[in-house]
C-alpha cells in the first residue's frame, strides 16, 4: 500500500509538471486599437490590463485608468518652451518617470498621488552634443533606478538613482565596460534593458552588439560577445528579454532592411555569457521588442516590429506570423492580454 501511495504522488506530480508547460497553438490574435494620437510611442507602462503609461514624441505623456475607455494626456515643455521627444519610460510604484532622447537629456518625475492631475518636475538634465538615452527601469526595490544611453567617446552613459528616483548620478567611466567606435544602443521600445532582481542586462547594437551585465544593482559590470548579426549602424540587439536568471532571449535585426531574418534572434541558457542563434534565415524578421508570455514556463515568445507580431511557441525556434499589424513595443499583463504601441497608436492583443 504504501508504495502504491508513492507511485501515485510521482503520476500527479508528472502529470502537474506537464500540464504546466503545455503550450498553445496561436494562429491569429485580436487587436484592439484605444487610442490614437500624433505622437509616436516607443515607451509604455503597464500595471495591470486596465492601466498603461505611456510616453511618446511631442512632448506627451498620458495613461488610462479604465482599460482604455478614458484617456489623461499632458504636454510637457522644457524651460525653453519646446516639446522633447521621450522613448523611455518606467515607474516604482510612486511615480512616473520619463526621459527625452538628444540634447539636453530631461528626466522628469510625475508623482501618481493625484492622478488626475499630472503635474512633473525635473530630476535630472544632461548637456553634451553627443547625450542619447535609450531605455530606462528600475530594480524590483523601487529605490534603484537606471537608464542608459548612448556612448560619449568610448564610454556608454549609464545613469543610476538609488533614492527612488529623487537624484540620479552618471556612473563613472572606470566602473564601465569600454565601447568600440560605432557600438551603440537603440531606443527602439524601451526594452534593451532586462531586470530580474539585483541582476540588470542591456543589448547594444552597431559595430559590436554585446551584452552588459550587472549582478549587483549596476554597481559592477561584464560584457560578452553575441552573435546576432552587427557591423554596421542599424544592427544588433534591440530587445531583450528573461524568463529566469538563466534563460533569456534578444531580437533585433537591421532597421534599415527589416525584410532580413539572418541572425537576428540569439538565446542564453547561461545567463547571458554565452549566446546561440535560433531560426536563422527564417521568419521573424527584423524585430523592435520580444517579450515571454507570462506562465508559459519560458516557451511562449512574442515578438513585434514594424513588420507586424510574430510568435513561437517554443522558446523562439519555430515562429508563425499571427498578424501583420506594425508596432513599437509589447508588454503582457496576463498570459491572454497584452498593451501594444506604435506610430501614433496605443492598442491591446488578446489572445483567444
Amino acid at each position: 500500500m504504501k508504495r502504491f501511495s508513492i507511485i501515485a504522488c510521482l503520476l500527479i506530480l508528472l502529470f502537474n509538471c506537464t500540464k504546466k508547460s503545455t503550450t498553445r497553438n496561436i494562429e491569429s490574435v485580436v487587436i484592439n486599437d484605444f487610442f490614437k494620437d500624433s505622437t509616436s510611442i516607443r515607451a509604455i507602462k503597464t500595471l495591470h490590463k486596465d492601466t498603461l503609461f505611456y510616453a511618446g514624441s511631442n512632448g506627451k505623456v498620458g495613461m488610462t485608468l479604465n482599460g482604455g475607455k478614458n484617456w489623461s494626456q499632458i504636454i510637457i515643455k522644457d524651460s525653453l518652451n519646446n516639446t522633447p521627444h521621450f522613448r523611455s519610460i518606467s515607474y516604482n510604484n510612486k511615480a512616473l518617470f520619463i526621459l527625452s532622447i538628444g540634447n539636453p537629456a530631461l528626466l522628469y518625475k510625475i508623482p501618481l498621488q493625484n492622478n488626475s492631475n499630472l503635474q512633473y518636475e525635473l530630476v535630472y538634465k544632461e548637456e553634451h552634443e553627443k547625450v542619447f538615452y535609450d531605455s530606462m527601469h528600475f530594480f524590483d526595490d523601487a529605490l534603484h533606478g537606471i537608464a542608459v544611453g548612448d556612448p560619449i567617446e568610448d564610454c556608454p552613459s549609464v545613469i543610476m538613482t538609488k533614492d527612488g528616483g529623487n537624484t540620479w548620478k552618471k556612473t563613472d567611466c572606470n566602473s564601465l565596460p569600454k565601447f568600440v567606435e560605432g557600438e551603440a544602443f537603440f531606443a527602439a521600445s524601451n526594452t534593451n534593458i532586462e531586470i530580474l532582481g539585483s541582476t540588470v542586462w542591456i543589448g547594444s547594437g552597431g559595430k559590436k552588439s554585446r551584452i552588459l551585465k550587472s549582478t549587483d544593482k549596476g554597481e559592477t559590470w561584464n560584457i560578452y560577445d553575441t552573435p546576432i548579426v552587427q557591423g554596421n549602424g542599424p544592427q544588433g540587439i534591440y530587445s531583450v528579454d528573461f524568463f529566469n536568471p538563466k534563460e533569456g532571449i534578444a531580437i533585433g535585426g537591421d532597421f534599415s532592411k527589416p525584410d532580413d531574418n539572418c541572425k537576428n534572434k540569439i538565446i542564453t541558457n547561461d545567463g547571458g555569457q554565452t549566446w546561440q542563434v535560433i531560426a536563422d534565415n527564417e521568419n521573424p524578421n527584423y524585430k523592435s521588442c520580444v517579450q515571454y508570455v507570462p506562465n508559459s514556463n519560458g516557451k511562449e515568445v512574442f515578438a513585434v516590429g514594424k513588420t507586424g507580431i510574430s510568435f513561437s511557441k517554443n522558446g523562439g525556434e519555430n515562429w508563425k506570423q499571427v498578424s501583420d499589424k506594425p508596432f513599437y513595443s509589447i508588454q503582457f499583463v496576463d498570459s491572454n492580454t497584452a498593451w501594444l504601441s506604435g506610430n501614433n497608436k496605443i492598442s491591446k492583443m488578446i489572445i483567444q
